[in-house]
């Protein structure tokens, strides 16, 4: 298939192959440094990092409709989305990615699929009760440029270290409250809790890096994304009130469903915070929204000026 027509993004390539490599070498190094600790449980780490890797990669676009309650709908219930979608697609010369509806006052969406065969492209319907036309085919050219530059497969691949060093660092804790740590009688007890506190530092440690090497890549892929779809769409406006009237809804959303939502943010076209929040956290998936703002403002003059 040809070259999708969204806007090309040397700086968000290189940064995905350089996440990329440190990612794998960071792996590399992690289990490495497990084998070199554990030498009787090889087996055991194999099996771990290699089923949780396969289950990562081929299940978590199912994974990640189920978790936010994404339900696929056809051209039937949805006309209007859907012909938003073809429209989108055909103009940037894409696969149409399979459509689904949340049932979630959240406003929100999100893009999953480790290629474009497999994408799924999800709305709330708080977003579709509160966006007008223009504003949500702002909102689905950002997640489409997602699958259009395959940084929802990156992002999934990056993400896998961080739920393998959390999983072994469970394991860890559990294994130390159960006995592992208690056991001084004798030399194998002291043994087994000094390779315990080894292998919970370095899931610890590698899990750091791993989680502030996302988190770069995050933001950057958001603010690429917002560029991509006001550049398909030449209506960088209307990307800009979306992003504005969903970031301020956020505030009257209950503290308790924000919550909830909050394990999947780096999957939203916005970050399911309050105001507040999104203020404070020196972390958080995305740009603020200050930035995004400037961005499209930026690029609006650009396109005027043409």
């Amino acid at each position: 298939m040809p070259r999708t027509r969204f806007a090309p993004d040397r700086g968000l390539t290189s940064r995905m192959l350089l996440t990329m490599f440190l990612i794998g070498l960071l792996y590399v190094v992690f289990v490495g440094a497990l084998l070199v600790f554990l030498k009787g449980a090889w087996l055991i780490i194999v099996i771990i990092a290699g089923g949780l890797f396969i289950a990562q990669f081929w299940f978590s676009d199912r994974i990640a409709s189920f978790s936010m309650g994404a339900r696929e709908v056809s051209a039937q219930d949805y006309p209007e989305l859907h012909g938003t979608v073809d429209r989108l697609c055909a103009l940037a010369n894409m696969q149409k990615p399979k459509v689904a509806v949340a049932q979630s006052d959240i406003p929100n969406a999100f893009a999953t699929g480790r290629n474009e065969k497999n994408a799924v492209v999800c709305v709330t319907t708080g977003l579709l009760r509160r966006l007008e036309p223009e504003e949500l085919e702002g909102v689905l050219a950002h997640e489409l440029s997602h699958v259009a530059h395959k940084d929802v497969m990156v992002m999934t691949i990056a993400g896998f270290l961080g739920v393998l060093t959390g999983v072994l660092t469970r394991v860890g804790l559990q294994a130390g409250l159960f006995g592992g740590f208690s056991s001084r009688d004798n030399r194998d007890g002291d043994n087994t809790g000094m390779v315990l506190l080894i292998v919970i530092a370095v899931s610890a440690v590698a899990y750091s890096i791993s989680f502030l090497l996302t988190r770069l890549l995050s933001r950057y892929r958001e603010l690429s994304a917002d560029r991509a779809a006001a550049l398909l769409t030449g209506r960088p406006s209307a990307l800009a009130s979306a992003l504005t009237k969903v970031s301020g809804q956020m505030a009257a959303i209950p503290t308790e469903d924000l919550r909830r939502a909050q394990p999947f943010n780096a999957f939203y076209f916005a970050p399911a915070v309050s105001a507040r929040q999104a203020a404070s956290q020196a972390f958080s998936t995305h740009p603020s929204l200050q930035q995004r703002l400037e961005q499209l403002g930026r690029i609006s003059a650009e396109l005027g000026r043409q």
